[in-house]
């Protein structure tokens, strides 16, 4: 949809994803600089740290470029004396001229057609030069990008001496470097919030723009939820290097691993730190001569040199003990409720669907705990004709009997493992048990696996009140809904948050699994899988029947998937940045270092950055990410993400390449922090204040430059061509690339996690801020702004494999399967004769008007009325005629991925009129007006209070309906001209 800009006059334009279609971003380019000696630097990681036992050298700066480095070299700059400097890239042309022909280094003529136009295949750097890209894969490029030979460093001269960058004050050293920006980390695994970094910390002020990134390091390779910003990195999988007799290259004071934007010197003999500015001596192993442009002729040869994304296996330096064996350990209750509900039944279910994939084969080991008002261990030795159940009932004075029959391997001892899981649903079906001790459970469990660590997955359905960790019911509906809910959102005791300390310490990982049919303090258990690396999950009123198979199969997922034991990570940026927040779920070691005793393809990071110093005197930033994990087969790993930003002294740039996705994803990480930390107003006023302070800065364009004293005008682009005329703010159009910021931020507010009102259980809102925290983008996208079909009308092609597999948002799975059109989020899209499908990645809802046709009601529910049937009782049928299907189709392709177990979606049927699942169908209807504070905004509303800068009296909530004009009922019919106002581009 390329017609998205505002129409004249009218400031409530709105946009929506069309097919929930992502912004494109223009792709980085190039700046070749490079950062002067560093301060402050991060430190170095030592012991199960990444540093490999190695300390940190507390040295003074590294020696200057006269000492070994490269030739000083100032450019003077005669023909724009008396001138606002050139951009950039006459400097750079103007270098190569002058410069005579030295050994290695050949002068290149200026690339580029006259008058400095792009051309297909072509990267323009912030001055506006021009560099090709290489690439991918294969050999050297045959044209090389004009480069500055590495070492140089540059100042550059303007009227009055040298122009200082970025808008501070004194003169800016600023080293040229061959920065390859072709190389990229893959969407899947690493989203940047923009593309650009503002020079300073005066300009990122100004443009507003929240600076960070959301990381996911185990992505799955070629994952099917894969961003529109489609690179060919992403069709390759992450390459293993095994060092050679060099070892693995570090920089030798922060650590540093070398990467494909360090700068090479004297012919390969050292190189200079990216993220420190470091000189280094080059291993006689591993050095290799340099070609014309100042890079290694074995660079292509060299993934670490030639790539974004590499896993290293890791030397004995980097283990503190010998790898162990996978550790799986269950943790069930087994009370009266879980019994009744088939919580047991479906546990039972799940871990031997597991077993035969679960990884480590034939090292895994495995054991179980069961729990009601005592504890009971079971003994699983090889040789046993049948499990043996010990029963500890001192609470407590709790001991560990047989403790080295409990945990087992999996394959010498499958018999009987397989023999206590078919009988462990009727081993309790008498149980009277109306209580849980959790606590003493968890403590027994600690002293089984703490050896060993590993994952450990508990199963819990009530409020656990025997023995160490219990809770007493704190649910309080008075305060729902005030700024004293938050207390409900907190945890209410330490103990939870001790134990995961030690968990984590030991290597422990615990995935939570509720089953809660009333209040089960979500807040205060969270803690447990928060800091110990794992997950959350509840079940709320679980029935095995419709939640069975859901649950079996994240179950099923989460044991299976790939899964890193025992790691570490920690992330390094450049010189004047530093890394503020971490978001996710991780226990913090020193001030930097995520304890991550499991860390799987689901888990996802994400992390803010700012400037550390007033200028960032450097042309690029560099973010490296470092996990140090044992895999599943006992190897030692690295794998280290590195990613180079172009810096600009321009706000147009930073703006202009912000991704709307990810930066609403890191906006809703960052107000659930102030959520828990003050409350939810104040989270909901974060997210509207920031996307009002970007899309007004976004308006304001670039600010006059400072140069030596004098107002310089910023250099003309597009975008500060097309705000020439002396247009007001408001009637300014918001950025493409912002269009959905709007859109994305109202139906953050609107969500689970942060709406107002009395309507949310606190349990429900912690669970949903706890999975919303460990979203990537995609998923975090869907989550906010769900997606709904239209089913009864829809194409004959939809729910059918399609040879159409360009467009990830038009089809979904691994066969493709074609999807219907997507509607906008808003009762005025409902009929009463139609059938709705919406999925907001973890729930799907069927809205079913009561004028439906009763033929498609016979083919999806075997009945022709939905009037007086029990909804509990309609299930969905799969198959027996096309158009179930088709829809069935649809329904598991929107669960599939790369994962080897495909999850089960649970669909709730929701009929017309019914009050209880409508409202809560009605949640998700984000672009219509909730009745909380600050959620009183329709997206006409809201667009047009973003669009006056926030101000209350220049767009009131209500102020762009007609008064007194609601949304009409579902079906019927408004005014063209009012839908076109009200609907802006419509998807196709």
């Amino acid at each position: 949809n390329n017609n998205m800009g505002p129409p004249p006059n009218n400031n409530n334009a709105q946009f929506r994803p069309p097919q929930q279609q992502r912004m494109n971003q223009p792709p980085p380019m190039t700046n070749p600089q490079q950062p002067p000696p560093p301060g402050g630097l991060n430190q170095a990681m030592g012991g199960m740290n990444l540093g490999g036992g190695m300390k940190q050298q507390q040295q003074p700066g590294p020696p200057g470029p006269s000492v070994g480095g490269g030739p000083r070299m100032f450019t003077p700059n005669p023909q724009n004396i008396g001138a606002p400097p050139s951009p950039i890239r006459n400097n750079q042309q103007q270098q190569f001229q002058q410069q005579p022909p030295q050994p290695g280094n050949f002068p290149q003529p200026p690339m580029g057609p006259p008058g400095g136009q792009q051309q297909p295949g072509m990267m323009m750097p912030p001055g506006g030069g021009q560099f090709q890209s290489k690439p991918s894969t294969g050999a050297p490029p045959p044209n090389q990008p004009m480069m500055m030979p590495g070492g140089a460093l540059q100042q550059q001269q303007g009227p009055g001496g040298p122009i200082p960058q970025g808008g501070g004050g004194g003169v800016v050293d600023i080293f040229q470097d061959n920065i390859d920006t072709s190389i990229q980390a893959p969407s899947r695994i690493l989203r940047l919030t923009t593309n650009y970094i503002p020079s300073n910390a005066a300009l990122a002020h100004a443009t507003k723009v929240p600076m960070g990134a959301v990381i996911r390091p185990l992505a799955p390779y070629c994952d099917d939820t894969k961003s529109s910003t489609t690179d060919e990195e992403d069709d390759e999988d992450v390459p293993v290097i095994q060092p050679g007799a060099a070892g693995i290259i570090r920089c030798k004071r922060c650590r540093t691993y070398i990467n494909a934007f360090v700068t090479w010197l004297e012919n390969g003999r050292r190189w200079r730190c990216n993220i420190c500015a470091q000189l280094n001596e080059t291993p006689t192993p591993y050095f290799c001569h340099l070609d014309e442009s100042g890079q290694r002729r074995d660079r292509y040869d060299r993934p670490e040199l030639s790539q974004a994304c590499i896993e290293y296996i890791a030397p004995s330096e980097y283990m503190v003990r010998p790898p162990q064996p996978p550790s799986y350990f269950f943790v069930i209750d087994v009370s009266a409720v879980s019994v009744r509900s088939g919580m047991l039944q479906s546990v039972a279910d799940g871990i031997a669907r597991s077993l035969d994939d679960l990884p480590g084969s034939p090292r895994t080991q495995v054991g179980f705990l069961t729990y009601d008002e005592s504890v009971q261990y079971y003994s699983l030795k090889s040789g046993l004709t049948q499990p043996q159940m010990l029963v500890v009932a001192d609470l407590v004075e709790l001991f560990v009997p047989a403790p080295d029959d409990l945990l087992v391997n999996l394959q010498e001892s499958r018999e009987v493992i397989d023999m206590f899981l078919e009988n462990l649903p009727t081993m309790f079906e008498g149980s009277t048990a109306a209580s849980s001790c959790l606590g003493p459970a968890l403590k027994a469990a600690f002293t089984v696996t703490k050896h060993i660590g590993g994952k450990m997955s508990v199963f819990q359905s009530m409020l656990p009140q025997l023995g160490d960790g219990a809770l007493a019911p704190r649910e309080n509906h008075q305060i729902m809904g005030t700024v004293d809910e938050v207390k409900l959102l907190r945890p209410s005791q330490t103990w939870f948050k001790e134990t995961a300390v030690e968990f984590s310490r030991s290597q422990i990982s615990v995935d939570m699994y509720l089953f809660p049919r009333s209040y089960i303090d979500v807040a205060t258990l969270g803690d447990l899988p928060k800091l110990t690396a794992g997950t959350l999950r509840t079940y709320p009123g679980f029935n095995y029947d419709t939640d069975g198979p859901k649950f079996e199969s994240e179950l099923v997922r989460s044991l299976t998937q790939h899964t890193a034991f025992e790691s570490v990570m920690r992330i390094r940026c450049t010189r004047g940045m530093k890394i503020t927040n971490f978001y996710g779920n991780f226990f913090i070691r020193g001030s930097d270092l995520l304890a991550l005793p499991n860390c799987n393809s689901d888990s996802v990071f994400a992390f803010d950055f700012a400037h550390d110093e007033h200028n960032l005197n450097s042309s690029f930033m560099t973010i490296q990410s470092a996990l140090l994990y044992t895999s599943s087969e006992g190897e030692r790993r690295i794998r280290v993400i590195t990613q180079a930003i172009p810096v600009t002294s321009l706000a147009s740039e930073v703006i202009n390449t912000v991704d709307a996705e990810a930066m609403s994803a890191l906006l809703a990480k960052q107000a659930l922090d102030v959520a828990i930390k003050t409350n939810l107003d104040n989270a909901r006023g974060k997210l509207q204040q920031a996307c009002v302070d970007l899309i007004r800065a976004s308006k304001e364009g670039d600010k006059p430059r400072r140069v030596s004293g004098y107002a310089a005008p910023p250099p003309m682009g597009g975008h500060q061509q097309q705000q020439q005329g002396g247009e007001a703010e408001g009637d300014k159009a918001i950025p493409e690339n912002l269009k959905l910021l709007p859109l994305y931020t109202l139906a953050t507010m609107k969500n689970v996690a942060f709406r107002g009102g009395t309507d949310v259980h606190p349990d429900e809102r912690v669970h949903a801020m706890h999975r919303l925290n460990n979203m990537d983008v995609i998923a975090s996208k869907h989550f906010v702004y769900p997606r709904m079909f239209s089913l009864h009308n829809m194409s004959s092609n939809a729910g059918l494999p399609s040879a159409n597999d360009g467009d990830d948002e038009k089809v979904a799975g691994k066969n493709h399967i074609e999807l219907p059109s997507v509607l906008d989020l808003t009762i005025d899209r409902l009929a009463s004769n139609g059938i709705f499908l919406l999925d907001n990645g973890l729930d799907m809802f069927l809205w079913v008007g009561r004028s439906s046709d009763p033929a498609i009601l016979n083919s999806l529910f075997g009945t022709n009325s939905l009037e007086g049937v029990d909804m509990s009782r309609v299930t969905l049928q799969t198959s027996g005629n096309d158009f179930a299907s088709r829809v069935n189709a649809i329904v598991c392709a929107l669960r599939e991925d790369d994962s080897p177990e495909t999850l089960v979606a649970k669909v709730t049927v929701v009929r017309e009129g019914d009050q209880g699942l409508e409202s809560r169908f009605f949640w998700y209807l984000v672009e219509d007006r909730a009745s909380f504070n600050g959620g009183t905004y329709s997206y006409e509303d809201f667009m047009g209070f973003v669009n006056s800068g926030g101000s209350q009296q220049g767009m009131p909530p209500g102020a762009g309906r007609a008064p007194g004009r609601a949304p009409g009922p579902p079906g019927q019919q408004m005014p063209p001209q009012m839908q076109n106002q009200m609907r802006g581009p419509a998807p196709p």
